[in-house]
């Protein structure tokens, strides 16, 4: 069983919002808004703000590809973390800086639903954190099935909304809250 973290520590965590991954994502410009907003309030409520970003094959480090989407706006304070792999947590210091942080709760958002947004959830969840899914502050394309079908983007964030809202670990609270109504 995961180590439970005790107390509560709010951490936003900005999962891969970079131009690459989200140029044809469902319902951006809103995800980015709704994004912003999150980063806003943690910002004036000194809650700590991490911003990640995939490098890879297609989002080659310093590429106009692999940039934070344009609608957003890291601070140079804020953590940044470097990715290859799905999950914030493989091969990455995000532990590390959230354990520094005494972070109990992280509070997700960004790209892409089916792959970094649903691996980093679980990846959290089997570390012992609290996560608070802001169901309208991330998106994904539609999902090829490669026999010439796809599942349409608005459903695969609508599955996950509903997954993380019902999903049960011991000792863990996890939910899935409106950028409006998010507290800190």
């Amino acid at each position: 069983m995961a180590t439970i973290r005790e107390g509560r520590s709010d951490v936003v965590l900005v999962v891969d919002f970079q131009n690459g991954v989200v140029s044809s994502a469902y319902n951006r410009d809103s995800v980015a808004k709704n994004i912003q907003e999150v980063v806003d309030r943690a910002r004036e409520s000194k809650v700590p703000v991490i911003w990640v970003q995939q490098s890879d094959a297609e989002l080659v480090e310093g590429s106009a590809e692999w940039g934070i989407f344009s609608g957003l706006s890291p601070n140079a304070q804020e953590h940044r973390i470097q990715k290859k792999y799905n999950s914030c947590f493989e091969d990455t210091e995000l532990d590390s800086i959230l354990s520094e942080l005494k972070a109990t709760r992280i509070i997700l958002t960004g790209a892409a639903t089916n792959w970094c947004i649903r691996a980093t959830a679980y990846g959290a969840l089997d570390r012992g954190y609290d996560v608070t899914l802001v169901g309208d502050a991330h998106t994904t394309g539609n999902v090829p099935l490669g026999i010439g079908q796809e599942i349409p983007a608005e459903n695969v964030i609508k599955e996950l909304n509903l997954t993380m809202k019902f999903l049960s670990y011991p000792g863990r609270a996890n939910e899935v809250v409106r950028a409006s109504s998010l507290w800190f």
